[in-house]
């Protein structure tokens, strides 16, 4: 079945569905590497207009990765919840982007038809949406999630600590986690990414974290980002496992390029909550996902990188994590080229992921090769904030000296909160305030003395 729009005196025609989206998606340098995308912005308006008149229902019937062959499709066509899809069944691509823009879409509404919704649809509607528009729907989407504290309320914008070291030495990894804490930074999770990828590494800087969080009772959680059949074998020695880590991808080739399948996730995540190490929930699974990274395998399949990109929540969204975000700048400009290609990701990728009812964060990120600086970071960070993140990443001095890439820094995200009135999650707040370190009625940390916190003590 082909599309076709007339534009400007000329009609485009578009061979099948996977051609439709990829020209109609913003232009990204990706998918000019992998010769996918539009020739001309004038094909790319038409090949919207095209998408405009698709079924919703066309999404159903079309499987962009075969069936036969992909576990992620399968996961997505047979878990797709039909009677949440009747109220939007009969809309078309542009319809659904209207009713999504409407006062009838609050937030109860979207969270009832997100089981409905497959990553295609989301990702078709995304393509003919503003970025405006991707903050405005996302801004009402609250994907809350529960482990020692509660993520992704309103009024509320939690932050992953990342005190990574290139030898992974102890003390400096305590020495940043200490500044961090004092930054108020932590409440989504402090999650360290080893130089050295190994169970023994790993379950030294579990055992670190886990004897700070439990000296100064931290409502918050902790995990090293290794792979998840390291952690299988760490909860197996009996190691202090919160969160499991993966990073994930949209197609079955892909995952495999990872090292993983859904049937080690379903082992990683049965395993982790068999713990109960959470307090009030067991949200247990953090997953980090980034356009570009199927592309960068080879496993693509032809489709465009934001599309396929969004088929990895659906991955995420079977285990029900505590944490999600978008690496997004991080896999490099052959992806994602410049500024504005990295902002308009991070935008898509928030949007389609609340859409699927996925809790999304964002490291807000690029690489020293990238044309892109902090001023984009800083631009990006706000758009994000206002559009209702789940949590950002921060890293001492927005510079993470072992992976070797920008991102956001403590402070940053401390400004965030108190530009936009944004609270840490509660639970962790109300640590922070009974160590002296914040204060509740103004919201915002307090300043400090040298010697003065009760925490100097972390990195003796």
């Amino acid at each position: 079945m082909g599309f076709h729009a007339t534009f400007c005196g000329e009609t485009y025609s578009f061979p099948d569905l996977a051609t439709l989206l990829a020209v109609a998606s913003p232009p990204r340098s990706g998918d000019v590497l992998a010769g996918l995308g539009a020739t001309s912005d004038v094909q790319r308006i038409a090949a919207r207009h095209a998408l405009a008149d698709v079924p919703l229902e066309t999404f159903l019937h079309t499987a962009l990765v075969p069936y036969e062959e992909d576990e992620v499709t399968r996961l997505i066509i047979d878990s797709h919840d039909r009677a949440a899809f009747a109220p939007i069944s009969h809309m078309t691509v542009g319809d659904f982007r209207d009713w999504l823009l409407s006062h009838a879409a609050d937030g109860p509404t979207l969270a009832a038809v997100a089981p409905g919704i497959t990553p295609e649809m989301a990702a078709a509607v995304s393509k003919i949406m503003r970025n405006q528009d991707l903050m405005s729907v996302s801004a009402r989407i609250r994907v809350i999630t529960r482990f020692r504290n509660t993520i992704g309320l309103a009024g509320c914008l939690a932050s992953r600590l990342q005190p990574n070291h290139p030898t992974d030495d102890l003390r400096g990894i305590a020495a940043s986690t200490l500044d961090g804490l004092l930054y108020g930074m932590g409440d989504a999770v402090i999650g360290i990414n080893p130089a050295t990828d190994n169970v023994a590494t790993g379950m030294a800087l579990l055992d670190m974290l886990d004897h700070a969080r439990r000296r100064y009772e931290i409502p918050t959680q902790t995990c090293v980002l290794t792979h998840v059949t390291n952690t299988i074998e760490m909860m197996n020695r009996g190691a202090a496992v919160d969160l499991v880590f993966q990073s994930i991808a949209g197609t079955q080739k892909a995952n495999e390029g990872f090292g993983i399948s859904l049937a080690i996730l379903k082992e990683a995540h049965e395993a982790a909550r068999g713990l109960h190490r959470g307090t009030i929930g067991n949200n247990v699974m953090y997953f980090e996902t980034g356009q570009g990274a199927a592309l960068s395998a080879g496993a693509h399949h032809g489709l465009d990188q934001q599309t396929v990109e969004t088929r990895a929540y659906a991955v995420a969204r079977a285990f029900e994590p505590l944490l999600v975000n978008t690496v997004v700048g991080f896999i490099g400009p052959e992806y994602l080229y410049d500024g504005k290609q990295i902002t308009r990701a991070a935008l898509e990728d928030h949007f389609c992921a609340k859409l699927l009812g996925v809790p999304m964060g964002c490291d807000a990120c690029y690489t020293n090769h990238a044309e892109a600086d902090q001023d984009d970071m800083d631009n990006l960070m706000v758009l994000l904030g206002v559009a209702g993140i789940s949590f950002l990443i921060g890293v001492p001095g927005a510079d993470d000296i072992m992976l070797n890439y920008q991102s956001l820094s403590f402070h940053d995200i401390m400004t965030l909160r108190r530009m936009l009135r944004l609270d840490p999650a509660p639970e962790f707040a109300a640590w922070l305030e009974r160590m002296g370190l914040y204060d509740a009625k103004s919201g915002q940390m307090r300043e400090l003395a040298p010697g003065q916190t009760r925490l100097g003590q972390l990195i003796a």
